[in-house]
């Protein structure tokens, strides 16, 4: 991306410095190859979530539930951040921006260095014991369910382990309501890759006085957005660094 075509986005970043907030979707990680499980052809357009990947699912048929998860899922430790994921890393280390909310449930913000990483989806890196609730990496499930204990049961206690992710039924994490103060203590808020459709995580975006979008395609929040870029995060935000003189 030509630096020039950069320019309003490195000026609004300068204006907000250190009062810009970020939240990401799944447009972020595809280019790393996570699938968008929500885009026109994805995965849940040929399966309903609700049967596999819902609190429901997991309460009734555990074995399924895991086996499923297991195999989606289970890659994910050995996808590494892209360029989008340590520009915001960088942008946060410099001062532009105080805090990244993502949609995401990759952890690939933290691995990639941001500091104050808000998950209102959850994550993958741990799961817990829907009995005596201790804490376990998600390697412990994903070894039980490889070595043919399918669903996982708690080292302690036995019982049923759960991944530390909002399934489809549950309540957001507690960081919905810290995303939405610290949106609200805001001047801009940047998305990038999210199509603001998922609800109600799309509501941080416009709490803010001021909006900027990157993302591939149009969003329902493009008409209030102070500046709208149709185009990859990495090499956006890459441009981004450059122009703002962020090595």
């Amino acid at each position: 991306m030509e630096a020039q075509a950069i320019q309003p986005l490195a000026r609004l970043l300068r204006d907000h410095k250190g009062t810009t907030i970020v939240l990401t979707g799944a447009g972020i990680s595809t280019e790393s190859g996570i699938p968008d499980f929500r885009s026109p052809g994805g995965l849940y357009e040929s399966i309903d979530p609700m049967e596999y990947l819902s609190v429901w699912a997991l309460e009734r048929t555990p074995a399924r539930f895991w086996d499923y998860f297991a195999r989606l899922f289970g890659s994910f430790g050995h996808i590494q951040p892209n360029a989008g994921h340590v520009a915001l890393a960088r942008l946060e280390a410099e001062g532009y921006v105080h805090t990244v909310v993502t949609q995401n449930i990759d952890g690939l913000h933290t691995r990639a260095g941001s500091a104050n990483v808000l998950e209102v989806h959850g994550h993958v890196r741990t799961v817990h014991c829907t009995g005596c609730a201790h804490t376990f990496p998600m390697a412990e499930a994903l070894r039980q369910v490889a070595d043919g204990h399918c669903p996982p049961g708690c080292p302690r206690c036995g019982e049923l382990l759960r991944p530390d992710v909002v399934l489809f039924g549950d309540m957001l994490s507690q960081a919905f309501p810290q995303a939405i103060e610290a949106a609200r203590a805001s001047s801009l808020t940047l998305v990038v890759g999210s199509s603001l459709t998922v609800s109600p995580a799309n509501s941080i975006a416009v709490l803010s006085p001021h909006l900027a979008i990157i993302n591939r395609d149009p969003t329902p929040a493009d008409a209030r957005a102070d500046l709208v870029i149709h185009a990859p995060a990495g090499d956006t935000l890459a441009a981004l660094l450059e122009t703002l003189g962020i090595p």
